[in-house]
């Protein structure tokens, strides 16, 4: 292991997960489409409603033919997860039309629009991002732009979450850039999933896809190597730094403790300059391995 470099205490909300939930939302039936119908679509993001990658993507996919409606955070929500708040009362902005800022999560956010916006008919498709900032390995675990994917996967609603960047410090004007090829690619992969579903469902049910795509040339604005489908690594990435400063209070840093990419992930696939293609679901189900395993390790346990 090698320890990269330490990062600034802002980085730190990439790895702190926020699991503190209600009951999501149940979208109502939707009315599959068709491959040459405009897709009505739920955008959200965890970087704030008016942060430029979510705004690039509302044009980008507005320009596509789709109908598209902003239900996101109306404050910066990166690091938070999956959480859902637990508060009375919500505070929700409609400040123009098809935007809707919540000041919440992205799960809130999601929620708030399959209860109220798309009321009665479920969005088509919930679109998470892009996000400013990869979402490969652990860093996906703790992401409110998946967060907001898994709100809607869970709702019974496909989601695809979308992020741009890599493991480097993102640099703010390459990534903006590479905004315009991740949303390139996002059009064509929603093409492929709504060509490929015919009149059925986008995705498989309780499947959501969490895609990374890398920053390419030095301005950002190349062109990925290729697509891999992949898993999510199973490492960390970042690891918390705290420094004991004498009086009750303590430094937060972050320290990238980068292992090889395991052969398959998201992380080796960004890496080598490709679009990462995570197939993910909604809960935290093990495979039939583990469970076989760990049923194995109770065997024969009373109370």
């Amino acid at each position: 292991m090698s320890r990269k470099r330490v990062l600034p205490p802002a980085m730190l909300i990439l790895c702190t997960a926020a699991l503190v939930g209600t009951a999501p939302a149940v979208a109502s039936p939707q009315t599959a489409p068709t491959p040459t119908t405009p897709l009505r679509i739920l955008l959200t993001n965890d970087d704030g409603y008016n942060a430029p990658g979510i705004r690039k993507a509302f044009e980008r996919l507005t320009a596509a033919g789709h109908d598209v409606t902003i239900v996101a955070p109306l404050t910066n929500q990166s690091g938070s997860g999956t959480k859902m708040s637990s508060a009375p009362t919500i505070t929700v902005k409609h400040p123009e039309p098809k935007v809707w800022a919540v000041d919440g999560s992205p799960g809130d956010s999601v929620a708030f629009g399959l209860s109220e916006v798309f009321e009665g008919r479920a969005p088509d498709l919930v679109v998470s991002g892009t996000n400013f900032g990869p979402n490969v390995a652990g860093l996906a675990s703790h992401s409110g732009t998946v967060g907001g994917a898994v709100a809607a996967v869970e709702s019974g609603v496909p989601a695809i979450a979308l992020s741009t960047g890599g493991l480097s410090v993102p640099d703010p004007v390459t990534t903006v850039n590479a905004m315009g090829p991740t949303l390139d690619f996002a059009v064509k992969l929603i093409d492929r999933l709504r060509t490929r579903a015919k009149s059925g469902p986008l995705l498989p049910k309780g499947v959501g896809l969490n895609v990374n795509h890398p920053v390419v040339g030095a301005d950002g604005k190349g062109t990925a190597a290729g697509v891999s489908t992949t898993f999510q690594d199973p490492q960390t990435v970042l690891e918390p730094d705290f420094t004991d400063s004498g009086d009750g209070t303590w430094k937060v840093g972050v320290t990238v403790d980068l292992r090889p990419a395991a052969k398959g992930g998201d992380l080796e696939a960004v890496s080598a300059g490709r679009i990462a293609v995570s197939p993910m679901s909604a809960n935290w189900n093990t495979g039939p391995v583990d469970h076989a395993v760990t049923a194995a390790l109770l065997a024969g346990l009373r109370p």
